[in-house]
């Protein structure tokens, strides 16, 4: 019981310091990894050994090997150049450019990684918002948002999916059968809120007259046409690998760093130029939060929030998915998806052992991972790598604007995949 609330109460001061905004959170999670890990060792439930393989390398190697292919690509104008074309085709109308953003992003989130995604498309979008003199925030959300919402309907758009996918011998058709149609109507309710939400935001946006964007020619914004080419070339490989990666048997994170490697070899650039792009505190930020969540599921407090589901084991099947949905979105807004995911895995199959048909629970538990991290700024990886690019921009994204904006989002996605999993349940069955 020491270790539960010792661990507990480390992980709560680091999220209240985090919120609280007055402290920078990549120094917040490191120095709550350290202070995890000496009070492991002191009450003997972690240990540094321990919190080195709770640390997602893969995840983190992904990552960073999509922000070098980035950072080659970025001084080549090529992002300008889309900047340029979204903004005509937007007219420079806000809620159009959102609808255009948010459905580009969806759509390359059901194929790509969320966070591959954001680190892609969030560059642009802040190019974007500076040539039509708009503000940033509502579509650097409404991107993490959306990406968030749409990867939960394939087998590669989400971490917890792939984790899911793999436990339960899921396939890639399985996900689009059944995750895809209600992932949909969810993606629906979510962008018609965000719009709604945001709406006193564009009315009140000094609109750019579209005889301006007219005279706007993309191609001058792009400035290295060829290296521009090789990256792309470059990214559309590691793409495709993505795509191929279980009959080329190679992990993403491997695709992700080869890449890199064969950009950086093939275009030759300014090398600390291009490293200094990448985004190092998101990556040491991930790898911190790792390390605390590692802490509490050392200490059981994981073990002990995830027997909850198996205590509601006499529910009927129906109502006990709904649990499993909305007991994983609570704390998946909490704490990153990935660890909640990999928690309940187990759960649910001992579920499976004790002669409980547990096909239902595999899906509420992937639309409860995905919908759910989206309530906080933390709950899922895309957010924070989103809230850590808005640094950049006048109006960095806080953790109390995020919560604002994306619980809503996540309610409503929660109770419109409740009910499509209800009538899923007793129409067609899972």
């Amino acid at each position: 019981m020491t270790a539960i609330v010792v661990s507990s109460s480390i992980f709560v001061f680091a999220l209240a310091l985090i919120f609280s905004e007055k402290v920078n959170r990549t120094i917040v999670a490191l120095a709550g990894a350290v202070l995890m890990v000496t009070a492991g060792m002191i009450f003997g439930f972690y240990h540094e050994e321990q919190a080195l393989e709770m640390i997602d390398f893969p995840t983190l190697f992904l990552l960073m090997g999509m922000m070098i292919l980035v950072a080659v690509l970025e001084p080549t104008g090529f992002f300008q150049y889309l900047a340029v074309v979204v903004g005509k085709l937007s007219r420079g109308r806000p809620a159009r450019l959102l609808v255009l953003l948010g459905t580009v992003t969806t759509v390359i989130s059901m194929f790509l990684d969320n966070v591959t995604t954001v680190v892609l498309i969030a560059p642009v979008t802040i190019l974007i918002c500076e040539i039509l003199g708009l503000e940033s925030t509502p579509f650097l959300i409404a991107l993490a948002l959306l990406s968030n919402t749409g990867g939960v309907g394939t087998l590669v758009g989400d971490p917890p999916n792939i984790l899911i996918g793999s436990a339960a011998g899921l396939t890639f058709t399985d996900f689009l059968l059944h995750a895809l149609p209600i992932v949909v109507v969810v993606w629906g309710a979510a962008l018609w809120l965000l719009l709604r939400m945001f709406q006193k935001d564009f009315e009140s946006a000094q609109l750019c007259d579209p005889k301006v964007l007219d005279q706007l020619n993309p191609r001058e914004a792009l400035k290295d046409a060829k290296t521009a080419k090789r990256a792309l070339v470059v990214i559309a490989l590691a793409v495709l690998a993505f795509l191929m990666e279980e009959k080329i048997h190679v992990s993403p994170s491997y695709v992700a760093l080869s890449a890199s490697a064969l950009g950086l070899t093939w275009v030759r650039p300014d090398i600390r130029k291009t490293l200094n792009r990448v985004e190092w505190d998101i990556l040491v930020f991930f790898a911190a939060l790792f390390v605390m969540v590692g802490g509490l599921e050392a200490a059981g407090v994981m073990h002990l929030l995830a027997n909850l589901v198996a205590s509601a084991r006499g529910l009927p099947p129906v109502l006990l998915g709904v649990a499993v949905l909305w007991l994983a979105a609570i704390i998946a807004a909490v704490v990153d998806n990935i660890p909640i995911t990999i928690a309940m895995i187990p759960v649910i199959q001992q579920l499976g052992a004790a002669g409980i048909d547990i096909a239902p629970l595999w899906w509420a538990l992937a639309l409860g991972t995905g919908f759910g991290g989206n309530g906080t700024i933390i709950g899922a990886s895309a957010n924070v790598v989103v809230a850590s690019l808005s640094e950049r921009t006048r109006n960095p994204i806080t953790p109390a604007l995020w919560s604002k904006r994306g619980l809503p989002v996540m309610l409503l996605a929660c109770l419109v995949a409740t009910l499509m999993y209800v009538l899923v349940f007793y129409t067609v069955g899972f």
